[in-house]
């Protein structure tokens, strides 16, 4: 059985940032799955090449440890790869029977590579046969709002997907941007003003300003247990 989309046909190519992420309708390690079920949460979709091969089985094992993290925040995985469910099955088995952990999250069997193809997931020039090791976040409202690719040589970094979402989930809420680096607690920057007039203005409101263009503000929320779990996760600086 292989994953299916929703749509007639296959399309293929690159989803693009805020527009809609691709539908689909797959077979996984928990069952048949739909895009359409996450609406209202968000959801990490990410890929690794094979089954059985050593760098996504460390991937797994960290993906697993933050699981609860992301799930804190709201955030559902789902995993992808051109095999089998069986393999899937055996795989996410065997990880457990070596190393106690249990994989939580579905994992979607791609044989046709029909998802794969729908969020430019095979990179030819890395291999024809296997998925890249990408990562989509997809927000509550099924729009794709980031990307990231490694090449089959690189394990990613979970730091990295938890300040991501941690940089997007702030963003929305409260209408800023966030600065190279950023980690939660830190100061976040305020959109530049678009008229001469704001620009004046921007530099007399009380803002940590380098100049009109570039202001930051702490922002004055409570400690979450998301905030919470995060730097209990991020080793202390030395």
């Amino acid at each position: 059985m292989t994953a299916l989309l929703a749509e007639t046909g296959v399309r293929t190519g690159l989803p693009r940032l805020n527009e809609p992420a691709p539908p689909f309708e797959a077979v996984t390690t928990h069952g048949p799955v739909r895009l359409s079920d996450y609406t209202g949460s968000w959801l990490i979709l990410f890929s690794h090449p094979a089954d059985f091969t050593p760098v996504c089985t460390t991937e797994f094992l960290a993906f697993a440890e933050i699981a609860p993290q992301l799930r804190a925040r709201g955030v559902e995985l789902l995993g992808l790869s051109i095999d089998s469910v069986y393999s899937h099955i055996a795989w996410t088995r065997n990880i457990k029977e070596r190393t106690g952990v249990e994989i939580p999250f579905p994992v979607i069997a791609d044989l046709n590579k029909e998802v794969a193809s729908a969020y430019g997931m095979v990179m030819p020039g890395e291999s024809k046969t296997e998925t890249s090791r990408c990562v989509f976040v997809i927000d509550p409202n099924s729009i794709v709002r980031a990307m990231i690719y490694y090449p089959l040589t690189t394990g990613r970094n979970m730091h990295e997907i938890l300040r991501l979402i941690d940089a997007l989930q702030t963003t929305d809420a409260n209408k800023v941007a966030t600065p190279a680096n950023w980690t939660p607690g830190d100061a976040v920057v305020i959109p530049a003003p678009m008229t001469s007039e704001a620009a004046d203005q921007r530099v007399t409101q009380g803002y940590d300003c380098v100049d009109w263009y570039l202001c930051r503000k702490t922002l004055e929320t409570p400690v979450t247990p998301a905030s919470q779990q995060w730097a209990a996760s991020t080793p202390a600086a030395s």
